[in-house]
């Protein structure tokens, strides 16, 4: 998208002295994420219509006050967006890395222009589709309305996953970290710089427990700090002085999880002190009262049967991997994929958390990291499938990427959903992957990811196990290469009826498609 051009200097006016041009060079990216940002903008309806602004790790996230102002179609067409997602938010897929820097872009004008923009113009008429196209889009699209309404349960998870999704970045950043010290301490390579990469990622490994209560108190109504303060109990030294049930207390015993409950008795006591506290005391008496009340029972209940509940976790995961992983695996593998579609893959990022914690690496990412191996099999197929739909290979071609590299909603809600068959064997192929590292888990080489977010190939740096380095890459690398050979096969002779083929395998002669001057005009409905 080009940007604005710049506003030439008066030459009539002498007085002003000519500075010398100064390079754009280093520029370019932030004017890149701008003019992305003031692309997207329009399109969703202008300032006024966004109430407020977020990323995650790959979507920017954000509030509108009016739906129907929002291009889809437009907006779908920006190079610079991989798709769309419709949840609690209106979600914009951009990509790991990019969502980072067009998100400040994005706030910076929608601060400058609101109140000040004029009225959005009405959203342009989509491009058009076949009815065909519509009929299979509009079913996938009422299921997933269907399936996304906003029950107790649904609600509660997205809120889980907004106290752990902000920890994401560093859990990714100290796993890397660990992983080259891991590289480095088996080589033999760099004695002295070794014990520095160990502090860099554990430090916050080890106080994970307080951004975890912070996060809570924050999510559910709390003060922050107090949160963060109640949920530090977990991992103070001192703890080791205290019994409770018996047993002496470990520094961390809980965990992630006692931090959980930890900070959402503090809000519960706070919520409670703030109605009962006269005003006039509250400044001292509120605080006082919610860290002494969740302190005490998070040291005398909350640690102990939070750390059972870890142990429960970690125990559950190696036994069922260990035992039965081959087909745990092709369960697990399977499934993901209608869990991310359900949002409810957001209930696992507490039990990630959890397996990092204790033992370095969650065994399960892995495993479910095949789901996207499937679909990007799957996505292969139906371009090889259907020569002559100029649109959906297009799509399928700017999607690809990110498949790759373990970003499936641009496949999933651009390709495999909306036709629906290609979803079930995408599926598939998730499990045949899944049961292949599954398999090897049984055998007793298990290994796992450090971080959770990445996926796909972004997950090479990130495996650590028990084998030697390049076994774990070798089988993780096979679990893929099944994912992608069984999701294409599926999805090539069994993705299709002959009906759907006669009416999507339509459009201009695949040796000239209409691509050359941007994106194509006519787009597969998300």
């Amino acid at each position: 998208m080009p940007t604005q051009p710049t506003e030439p200097s008066d030459p009539s006016d002498p007085t002003k002295p000519t500075k010398p041009t100064k390079p754009t060079k280093p520029t370019e990216p932030t004017d890149k994420n701008r003019a992305t940002a003031a692309a997207i903008l329009p399109l969703v309806g202008g300032p006024d219509n966004v109430t407020s602004i977020a990323h995650c790790m790959t979507r920017l996230r954000i509030a509108l006050r009016d739906r129907s102002l929002v291009q889809d179609e437009a907006l779908k067409a920006l190079p610079a967006v991989l798709g769309v997602v419709e949840d609690d938010t209106y979600q914009i897929v951009l990509g790991p890395g990019a969502v980072a820097r067009v998100t400040p872009e994005f706030e910076a004008l929608v601060e400058e222009g609101r109140s000040t923009a004029p009225p959005a113009p009405s959203p342009a008429s989509p491009h058009p589709v076949t009815a065909d196209e519509l009929a299979a889009q509009g079913a996938a699209l009422k299921e997933a309305r269907k399936a996304r309404n906003a029950t107790p349960f649904k609600l509660m998870l997205r809120r889980i996953a907004n106290i752990f999704v902000p920890l994401i970045p560093a859990l990714i950043g100290c796993g890397i970290i660990a992983g080259l010290n891991g590289l480095l301490l088996n080589l033999g390579w760099l004695p002295g710089v070794v014990p520095a990469l160990a502090a860099i990622a554990s430090g916050f490994m080890s106080l994970i427990a307080v951004f975890v209560g912070y996060n809570t108190a924050k999510e559910f109504g709390g003060t922050p700090i107090l949160g963060g303060a109640v949920a530090a109990i977990i991992v103070f030294p001192g703890v080791a002085k205290i019994t409770a049930f018996g047993t002496e207390l470990r520094p961390g015993q809980g965990g992630v999880l006692g931090a959980l409950a930890a900070a959402l008795l503090a809000v519960y006591v706070e919520k409670r002190c703030r109605r009962l506290v006269p005003e006039a005391l509250d400044v001292l008496v509120t605080p006082t009262l919610t860290v002494l009340i969740s302190g005490l029972v998070t040291l005398f209940g909350l640690m102990f049967l939070a750390g059972e509940a870890s142990a429960a976790i970690g125990a559950f995961a190696d036994g069922l991997l260990s035992t039965g992983g081959a087909f745990a695996g092709l369960v697990l593998g399977g499934l993901f994929l209608p869990l991310v579609m359900l949002g409810l893959h957001q209930a696992l990022i507490p039990i990630h958390t959890t397996l990092i914690e204790q033992s370095g690496h969650t065994v399960l990412l892995p495993i479910l990291a095949m789901a996207g191996a499937g679909q990007v099999g799957a996505a292969l197929a139906v371009h090889c499938r259907l020569p002559r739909n100029g649109s959906l290979r297009a799509t399928i071609k700017s999607a690809l990427p990110a498949g790759f590299l373990g970003i499936g909603e641009p496949l999933i809600y651009g390709v495999s959903l909306p036709l629906g068959r290609p979803f079930v064997t995408a599926c598939v192929g998730g499990a045949a992957g899944g049961a292949f590292v599954g398999l090897f888990n049984q055998l007793g080489i298990a290994f796992g990811s450090t971080a959770i977010g990445p996926s796909g190939w972004a997950l090479f740096p990130l495996l650590d196990g028990t084998s030697n380095p390049g076994v774990t890459v070798a089988i993780y690398a096979g679990g893929l290469l099944t994912g992608y050979l069984v999701g294409f096969a599926a999805t090539y002779f069994f993705g299709f009826t002959s009906q759907m083929l006669a009416d999507l395998n339509t459009g201009p002669d695949p040796d000239t498609p209409d691509t050359v001057s941007g994106p194509p005009k006519e787009r597969v409905l998300t």
